[in-house]
């Protein structure tokens, strides 16, 4: 006996399976750029392909999807590690076909500090052509463990160590309690190592992994690729915004950097800041 679906199911179905030929996918959108199979050649082959982002920058997630996407049509990608998502977090057992709502659940996605409309997109051209989207973050009830663990801070070298403490500082508006400084590197390294692991667990021979993070995470010099073992071969990639940024500018860090469109400058830090105080009233 032949069971078919309901005609409600039927229709749901050709709604979020574009693949089933059941609707057009319509016009794809515009690409950030149209040179980018040369840009992806000057980079592969790499078992890693590090994209590192300025997360208000909204062309920095498209080029998340488009990169995903040329890289699944290829056929060379073999996962997507995200910054967005906590380690073992996995899409591996979802059907390419599965609705956005459910590969959000699996994620455990926060949209207050990720949000979905920004990141949606490059998640779900993933899962589309049946590639698994690995979440790699330090889980939050790792974290009070990491800032104790002494040991982290011997996985740098003195110059590193103290280059990631400088990037705390400035990322904090330099409000934090000197106290805090070093337990607060150490997760911010213990986080670089979770990717790491991700993404190493995660090799094919052949492919690429892409991990998806902040561009302080694929820092050669500081970031995930100092915790990937020696051998496999890791390009590191800046995506970089064409504004003053707070962090250095050392290119030289990253095996390239795309420039891309201005963002409107926004001082994160102002919030931060005491206010004014009223002028006294003149006796």
């Amino acid at each position: 006996m032949t069971v078919t679906a309901p005609p409600l199911l039927g229709a749901w179905l050709c709604a979020v399976l574009l693949t089933a030929g059941c609707a057009s996918p319509g016009t794809p959108p515009q690409a950030v750029f149209p040179d980018l199979a040369t840009r992806l050649d000057a980079l592969l082959p790499a078992d890693a392909l590090l994209l590192g982002e300025q997360h208000d920058a909204p062309q920095h997630q498209r080029i998340h999807r488009d990169v995903i996407d040329a890289l699944a049509q290829r056929g060379v990608l073999a996962a997507v590690v995200v910054e967005m998502a906590e380690q073992d977090t996995t899409t591996r057992t979802l059907p390419s076909f599965a609705p956005e709502y459910l590969v959000r659940n699996t994620l455990q996605w926060n949209d207050r500090q990720w949000p979905w409309a920004q990141y949606g997109a490059a998640i779900m051209v993933a899962v589309r052509h049946g590639i698994p989207v690995l979440g790699s973050n330090l889980p939050r009830d790792r974290m009070r463990s990491a800032m104790q663990a002494a040991d982290a801070d011997t996985l740098l070298d003195g110059a590193a160590f103290q280059a990631q403490q400088a990037q705390i500082r400035s990322g904090h508006c330099n409000m934090l309690p000197e106290s805090q400084i070093v337990p607060m590197t150490r997760i911010q390294i213990a986080r670089d190592v979770a990717m790491a692991q991700t993404i190493t667990d995660a090799l094919q021979p052949g492919k690429s992994v892409v991990l998806l993070a902040g561009a302080g995470h694929v820092d050669r010099q500081l970031g995930v690729p100092r915790h990937i073992a020696p051998g496999i071969t890791v390009k590191s990639l800046q995506l970089r915004a064409q504004t003053p940024m707070d962090a250095p500018d050392l290119p030289t860090h990253f095996d390239q950097v795309w420039p891309t469109a201005p963002v409107n400058a926004k001082d994160y830090c102002a919030a931060f800041q005491p206010p004014n105080p009223r002028p006294q009233a003149s006796p």
